[in-house]
């Protein structure tokens, strides 16, 4: 009948027969992904996974790409199909910045061979940037900025250089930024965050679009102007 109204979570709304499902209300969480836990809601070994973090909330997220089990930081869970798809979209990739701290000093030699790129079996890694962090306690620490996101590329381009990665923390990627946020927490992205990680996603496809068309662009652009801290 015209003009009747269906209550949500009571009513049960059948076009043609069949049920019409509520449309969802997207939304992005950043979760502060612990060591030692998987990037999965399911994982056959049973080892800890992302699913920890997430049961109880009303939407069903998703991680949005991988950040392997011995790594941590930022990760991004959505409902947002689209976004993730965006995101790990293989032709272009928003800039993710880490945190890496070595068993050896963070040199200027190791600093240029992130810059020149780095020589591995699936493919040259180039840096957009990398520069030395202070470590009170004396460890070489340094900041990496890629645009790719092969497994474990990051451990794999600083072992070729001759560092093993003690600790490795994913602390921003693209304008979200993990801040101080506590291990295992999760928080809403805000309204802000979600905008400005929509203008980097065009700025990406916008980028790889003219590198198809003029070639490979400058190494360091596309870097975000506020470089990502640690924590």
């Amino acid at each position: 009948m015209l003009g009747q109204k269906a209550v949500a979570g009571v009513d049960r709304v059948m076009v043609d027969g069949r049920p019409l499902e509520p449309v969802q209300e997207k939304v992005s969480f950043l979760l502060n992904k612990p060591a030692g836990v998987v990037t999965t809601l399911d994982d056959p070994q049973g080892r800890p996974s992302v699913r920890l973090y997430v049961e109880g909330l009303p939407w069903r997220l998703f991680p949005v790409g991988r950040l392997d089990r011995d790594s941590e930081g930022l990760l991004l869970l959505t409902n947002d199909g689209e976004l993730a798809n965006q995101l790990m979209h293989p032709r272009y990739h928003v800039a993710k910045t880490y945190v890496a701290t070595l068993d050896g000093p963070a040199d200027e030699a190791l600093l240029e061979g992130l810059r020149a790129g780095v020589d591995l079996p699936d493919g040259v890694l180039h840096c957009l940037s990398a520069r030395r962090l202070h470590d009170p306690t004396g460890q070489g620490r340094v900041e990496l900025t890629i645009a790719e996101g092969r497994k474990r590329v990051v451990r794999r381009a600083l072992a070729a250089l001759g560092r093993k990665t003690l600790r490795l923390m994913r602390v921003a990627i693209g304008p979200v930024v993990l801040g101080d946020l506590p291990p295992g927490e999760l928080r809403r992205l805000s309204q802000a965050e979600e905008e400005a990680l929509q203008r980097a996603i065009r700025q990406a496809a916008h980028l790889a679009a003219e590198e198809e068309a003029t070639g490979p662009r400058t190494r360091g652009e596309g870097v975000p102007r506020k470089a990502a801290r640690s924590s």
